[in-house]
């Protein structure tokens, strides 16, 4: 009795990788955001220069404007080796804030620009660590690594206008009763799935949906307790 051979097994080749490592949504989406915090924060800064009150914010406005051009490029190289599509505009959120600035004048545009930016950056900086402590791709470890260094290097110069108000701040967890809540807990729990082997982008979009919001709430507390 005649047997019909079994049919060879198909071979399941593995998924193209890049060169530099896994690229999951969370680290793309990392990308498009850095891209997207230079389109605004570069006409925000020139804006600074132009309207800023007092020799100060014109200085920082100006730091801050050569700054994310230095990153942006940084970030447009990144994306080109990583085949990611950048925006080219300001996404609703940051057109508003730049049409804000562009209202205001004198001492009202320096609250403003401060507290926006501010705000922007306390919020964002968890993020980028999240970024840098759980990619498993070079460049994007590399330009969360940049990126970090431009945002504390931002906050620093915001701060020496003497125009943020610490008080309307977000209040800090207490790190021995509970030393991970709110975006924090979020962030733990997106490192705890990177630690094995995985990578929670949906814990990712949230905190990036945090920083958004609460950095635009924590703005107007800041502006409107003054």
């Amino acid at each position: 009795m005649a047997f019909a051979q079994a049919p060879t097994p198909e071979v399941v080749e593995p998924a193209e990788q890049d060169p530099s490592g896994p690229i999951t949504s969370a680290d793309e989406q990392f990308v498009i955001a850095v891209r997207l915090a230079g389109l605004w924060e570069i006409p925000a800064g020139e804006m600074a220069g132009d309207k800023g009150e007092s020799q100060k914010v014109k200085e920082v406005g100006d730091s801050i404007r050569q700054q994310h051009i230095e990153l942006d490029e940084l970030t447009v190289n990144a994306a080109a080796k990583l085949n990611i599509q950048l925006p080219n505009e300001p996404n609703q959120d940051q057109s508003n804030w730049l049409a804000e600035m562009e209202a205001a004048e004198g001492a009202e545009f320096d609250e403003i620009f401060v507290a926006r930016l501010r705000a922007a950056h306390g919020k964002i900086f968890p993020v980028v660590s999240t970024i840098r402590a759980s990619t498993r791709n070079d460049v994007v470890r590399a330009l969360a690594q940049q990126t970090n260094a431009f945002v504390l290097t931002h906050i620093t110069l915001l701060e020496s206008t003497d125009l943020v108000n610490y008080a309307g701040l977000p209040a800090a967890p207490n790190a021995q009763a509970d030393p991970v809540t709110g975006a924090n807990a979020l962030l733990a729990a997106a490192q705890a799935r990177g630690a094995t082997g995985g990578f929670d982008t949906t814990a990712i979009w949230l905190v990036l949906v945090v920083a958004v919001v609460a950095g635009a709430f924590g703005a107007v507390r800041i502006i409107r307790s003054r």
